[in-house]
This record gives C-alpha cells, sequence and structure tokens, in this order.
C-alpha cells in the first residue's frame, strides 16, 4: 500500500518489526508504532498477524453496530475485542523478542506467578543458583533492561490484563504486586502515559 502510494499522507500502522522499515522507505506515511490498527479517513491499516482479527472486528462495529461485533467476536472464541491504540507489545516482550538466550525465560514466568511476592534480586537470583551481582549483570546484558525493570514490566503487563478484562477497582495494585494504587498509577504514566483510569476507559473489553 505504501508503495502504491495509497498511504502518502495517512497515518498507518505495521508490525512492530517493519516500523523502521516502513518510516525510512516512505516518509510521507506517519506510521504509528504502538498502534494494534489504524483507521484514517478511508483507509485502514493493521500490524498484521492476529492484529488483523481486530481491525475486522472493528469494520464490523461500525458497519454493523457493537453488539454485532461482540457476537462475532465470541463465535470466533476471540478472548478480548482489542482497540486500535492498544499498544502492540510490553518492554519485557520487546526484550525478550530482541534476545537469543532463553536463559532466564522460566525465571520470568516463576515471577509472574508470584507477583505479590518477595522479587528483590536476591530473591531472583537464588532461583537461577546465581549470586546477585553476577545475576544483576548477566540478566542485563542478556535482556538490555534491570532485573528490577523486568520484575515492573511483568507487574505492568498483568495489571493491564486487569484492567482489560476485569472490572476490579480495588485489588489490582496489591494482587500485581504494586505496594498502593498510587505506585501503581506512578508505573503506568511513566512507562505507558496514561493512568490505570484512562487505560480502562480506552482499552476495558466492556
Amino acid at each position: 500500500m505504501a508503495a502504491a502510494g495509497i498511504l502518502d499522507g495517512h497515518r498507518a500502522a505495521t508490525h512492530w518489526a517493519q516500523v523502521s522499515r516502513l518510516t525510512s522507505q516512505h516518509p510521507n506515511v506517519t506510521v504509528e508504532p504502538d498502534a494494534i490498527y489504524v483507521h484514517d479517513r478511508k483507509v485502514w491499516t493493521s500490524a498484521g498477524g492476529t492484529s488483523c482479527i481486530d481491525l475486522a472486528l472493528a469494520l464490523i462495529e461500525q458497519d454493523a453496530g457493537r453488539e454485532v461485533a461482540l457476537k462475532v467476536a465470541q463465535f470466533l472464541v476471540v478472548y478480548l475485542k482489542r482497540a486500535g491504540g492498544q499498544s502492540q507489545y510490553s518492554a519485557l516482550l520487546a526484550a525478550q523478542a530482541q534476545s537469543e538466550s532463553e536463559t532466564f525465560g522460566e525465571l520470568e514466568r516463576w515471577i509472574a506467578e508470584h507477583l505479590r511476592g518477595d522479587l528483590r534480586i536476591e530473591t531472583l537470583a537464588e532461583r537461577v543458583h546465581m549470586s546477585p551481582r553476577n545475576f544483576a549483570r548477566l540478566y542485563s546484558k542478556t535482556r538490555c533492561l534491570t532485573p528490577a525493570k523486568a520484575v515492573e514490566a511483568i507487574r505492568i503487563d498483568a495489571a493491564r490484563r486487569r484492567l482489560e478484562e476485569t472490572a476490579d477497582r480495588i485489588t489490582i495494585a496489591e494482587d500485581c504486586g504494586f505496594s498502593d494504587a498510587e505506585q501503581m498509577r506512578s508505573a503506568f504514566v511513566r512507562v505507558l502515559g496514561v493512568p490505570p483510569r484512562e487505560y480502562r476507559k480506552h482499552f476495558a473489553s466492556t
């Protein structure tokens, strides 16, 4: 579409791995690097892969209404109909994608299952049978972010899912390992650019 000139002067989405290529080869296109899909006037674009389903559901909703779109989503066994501006990936997933090592994959899964537990460097280092100093050095080298930032990213991802999929207002921060709601709010604003309340307003499934 870009090569044919269809996207000139338009905003467009593409897969995160192709953002740099599309931006450099087609400067007349305003690339939305983190969008799942974009609707700009008569042109619709998506990030590819399963995001095409999200775009199709958005088209159905525009033409036939939200109720029909939700019924189609249910028929397709799509668990959550995501909004177009929702982030394609998290900081942790990006770090994992750029890493060729699976050394810490199991540890990250364990962290996700124990968000309310003790996730200090000493605890994590013990899980992988390393000294805290060596663990912090190797993890940062492998994932290109510190263990503390990785724990925060996993907590934010868990909180995002809860905000999208539930109506819970009270226990999300505590359940996801934040010390309180204000700490979660600060993390959301710093990493995602919006507070939890605004995130839910835009991306909740209902």
